[in-house]
């Protein structure tokens, strides 16, 4: 069997993306799902496991040779994943909590992982009806509708003075995040539900930094690090240092922040403990 191109695996990853939102968009409007509680306290729910079901059959299917790894199935131990030159990377539901609070504020993420790298990433936003999607070196893009449209994060007009626009969670509380930032700059909020809509509202230049503090998983960054990424901005460490996949038995992040305009000093304004 032939192995398939980079454009072929971000079609089947799209398709796949939209057909677990759109059974995902139906259990919401419906209310028909029920929450449950994992191991650490965080929800899920049985739209979580649909939507990974739908997925993680799709891409079995479709790439029998890539291995899947997904939040809401057991994470084989490093040894195993040690082997795996390439792999797909899957957040079912990204903002749960946003799923069942009803904001709309949640996304489908799939990544496609290669020699511990994100190479292609695909989001969908069911509420918004938008689909993000990049491949390395090939540029980041938005979907709304029927219209498909190349994004960029935005550029400062003067990268020293400029307002930042920061994407912050409505369950967040803002003085944790402000207490890290220089106060030799003006800021402006925009209020945003799960970390991957964050990080495309700044691929797309509607914001211009995010900060996460807290745990969180190697699926919660892996799509939106390449659509970042080829948008012109990073997601990195809090500390600055790069984000890694596959390479430790846990596969928790470290805080991290997504970040625009890469002409800005990022590190004169992110203080950092």
């Amino acid at each position: 069997m032939m192995s398939k191109s980079i454009d072929e695996l971000l079609e089947i990853a799209k398709n796949v993306a939209v057909e677990a939102g759109i059974e995902v968009l139906d259990i919401y409007d419906k209310g028909t799902f029920e929450t449950y509680e994992k191991e650490d306290e965080s929800p899920v729910t049985s739209a979580d496991y649909k939507a990974n079901e739908i997925i993680t059959e799709a891409l079995a299917k479709l790439t029998p040779n890539i291995p899947v790894m997904s939040e809401e199935t057991t994470i084989p131990p490093l040894d195993e994943r040690q082997a795996w030159t390439r792999y797909w990377l899957i957040d079912p539901i990204d903002g749960t909590q946003e799923f069942v609070a009803r904001s709309g504020d949640f996304t489908i993420n799939i990544a496609l992982i290669e020699d511990h790298k994100p190479v292609i990433g695909v989001i969908y936003w069911p509420c918004g009806e938008s689909l993000y999607f990049a491949s390395e070196g090939h540029g980041a893009y938005k979907r709304a509708q029927v219209e498909t449209k190349a994004i960029s994060v935005r550029k400062f007009g003067v990268p020293s003075e400029d307002v930042v626009m920061i994407a912050i969670s409505r369950r967040q509380s803002r003085e944790h995040v402000f207490e890290r930032l220089s106060d030799k700059r003006k800021y402006q909020t925009l209020p945003t539900g799960s970390c991957s809509l964050k990080a495309c509202f700044i691929a797309e230049g509607k914001a211009d930094v995010f900060m996460r503090l807290g745990v969180t998983g190697e699926w919660d960054t892996g799509a939106s690090q390449c659509i970042i990424n080829e948008a012109g901005g990073k997601i990195m460490a809090a500390t600055f240092d790069e984000l890694t996949y596959n390479k430790r038995e846990e596969v928790t992040n470290p805080d991290f922040i997504v970040l625009g305009d890469q002409r800005v000093d990022w590190h004169s304004i992110i203080r950092y403990k």
